[in-house]
């Protein structure tokens, strides 16, 4: 079933004082599936969006934009169960040296405590592409912000980068991310040559006095720079990440945080996917108890295609993949979302006539596509656009990405719910 739904989601200013705000706009299709106007409080030259379900149930929703000539700022609002922005964006951080990058983005989360964590990339001295993680937190809903510090305490000028978070217990975060620390430095390109050391996977967990443990290599060659994604089963935290051998095999791999250690990673599906460079197209994955979906983009046989495997313990296997979209129009930069009742999964296509961002809804255990949505067309072109974020709640998804108007780009927001 193909709809198509607002094909152009129009940019909604919020007004301030006693002035109205319009109604955001709706449609529904034949099939009972109703797309909504999301209006975000973002305004023009925001990009990079995070967008994850705290457990209080509130969304929180972070991105960069400039903030003055030469420098950006980390900001943050979030969206309560009453269907509320709750405030003003906050900023958690400015920089000169803060990195903006269309793939490699700030993070948010809160832990069960009520902390707010974020991370965002700083440039550092050194040769290359060298850039460090630096976290902080909130104990206060984000009024205050700890002192930043590094994520990592290997000391090198390298690359760092492509984080995701989980809860590690009440009051401490949980990280793993890209560790350039065996590479030596130099760029993407080096690294792709197999002119330097490979990337690494690595974790650590931190606390509310922000200090480092539990640091553990998990994956000592992975693809240099595809986003890493995590979801939480009830056996412990599953990771989802590209790998790369030495015969540049660069499929997606799946491990699973438990009792304290990463199992062996696992091929998600083996694609066998040889590309001797990085395609910037990470994996994402969602779950619900021991049931797990991971997206992903892949080119093997030089056949573009957006796949959707399910696990239904925990990570430790997965069924046979769907095809969500294949051709040369599929563009990846995929992300997924769960609840009981469905499967979300969101993506970008481009083709002659410009970019669009698709939904489709699968039954839980994928076994029936139960609708299929374009969301928007897009005035931005290329990577610009960056990735979309999704969420499920209460039956409802929320979708936020990064489209570009007249070289400005700017956040769009959409709920999507079902009949």
């Amino acid at each position: 079933m193909k709809t198509t739904l607002l094909g152009a989601l129009a940019a909604t200013v919020l007004l301030a004082g006693c002035q109205q705000v319009p109604p955001p706009a709706s449609t529904t299709d034949a099939a009972g599936n109703t797309v909504t106007e999301w209006p975000l409080p973002a305004a023009a030259g925001a990009a990079q969006p995070d967008l994850v379900l705290a457990p209080d149930g509130r969304l929180l929703l972070s991105w960069i934009k400039p903030f003055d000539r030469t420098r950006h700022a980390l900001q943050f609002t979030t969206y309560d169960r009453k269907g509320q922005w709750q405030w003003a964006p906050k900023t958690i951080a400015v920089g000169a040296s803060m990195v903006v990058n269309w793939a490699d983005t700030p993070h948010i989360a809160a832990t069960a405590d009520g902390t707010l964590w974020a991370h965002w990339l700083q440039k550092t001295r050194g040769e290359g592409e060298s850039q460090d993680i630096i976290v902080s937190h909130s104990e206060d809903d984000g009024m205050n912000w700890s002192d930043p510090v590094r994520a990592h305490d290997d000391g090198k000028a390298v690359e760092h980068g492509f984080v995701s978070f989980w809860p590690a217990a009440r009051d401490r975060l949980g990280m793993a991310w890209l560790d350039g620390r065996n590479t030596g430095g130099g760029s993407h390109e080096d690294h792709a040559a197999g002119d330097m050391g490979m990337m690494s996977l690595r974790s650590a967990t931190m606390d509310r006095a922000s200090r480092l443990a539990d640091a553990v290599e998990i994956d000592a060659g992975v693809c240099d720079c595809c986003q890493t994604d995590v979801a939480m089963t009830t056996r412990g935290p599953l990771l989802v990440y590209r790998d790369r051998t030495p015969e540049e095999i660069r499929d997606i791999h799946a491990t699973r945080l438990d009792n304290g250690a990463w199992r062996a990673s696992q091929a998600v599906h083996d694609d066998h996917w040889t590309m001797p460079a990085c395609p910037v197209n990470g994996p994402a994955v969602a779950a619900v108890g021991d049931s797990a979906v991971v997206a992903w983009y892949t080119a093997a046989n030089n056949q573009p295609m957006l796949q959707l495997a399910r696990s239904s313990d925990a990570g430790d296997s997965f069924a046979a993949p769907v095809v969500v979209d294949k051709g040369d129009a599929v563009q990846g930069h995929v992300d997924v979302a769960m609840d009981a009742q469905q499967a979300w999964v969101a993506w970008l296509r481009e083709d002659a006539k410009g970019q669009s961002l698709w939904l489709a809804r699968y039954a839980p255990d994928l076994s029936r596509q139960l609708a299929r949505l374009e969301i928007a067309k897009m005035q931005g072109r290329g990577r610009g656009t960056g990735f979309p974020k999704l969420v499920a709640r209460d039956g409802e998804a929320y979708l936020v990405w990064t489209d570009i108007v007249g070289g400005v780009p700017q956040l769009h927001g959409a709920r999507v719910k079902s009949r």
